[in-house]
């Protein structure tokens, strides 16, 4: 399945030939803490008690925020 993630083209696999992939699944097979980061797909912010709920699928765009620390002294 072909998706872009962080505006670079991706394939991943869908289980058992799907056509979606659960947000929490993409999360774990690319090693990303879920309460480390900030998602959106297709320009929509997803509230992280939607995380289990949210798929991805063929074409969908995902955008992968990660929390940086720091800031002005």
């Amino acid at each position: 399945m072909k998706i872009t993630v962080n505006g670079k083209p991706r394939d991943i696999d869908a289980p058992d030939g799907g056509a979606a992939v659960d947000l929490p699944a993409f999360l774990r097979t690319h090693d990303i803490n879920p309460r480390l980061v900030a998602i959106a797909i297709n320009g929509h912010v997803v509230p992280k008690d939607e995380y289990d709920a949210a798929l991805i699928r063929e074409g969908d765009a995902v955008e992968v925020v990660r929390m940086v620390g720091g800031g002005a002294r």
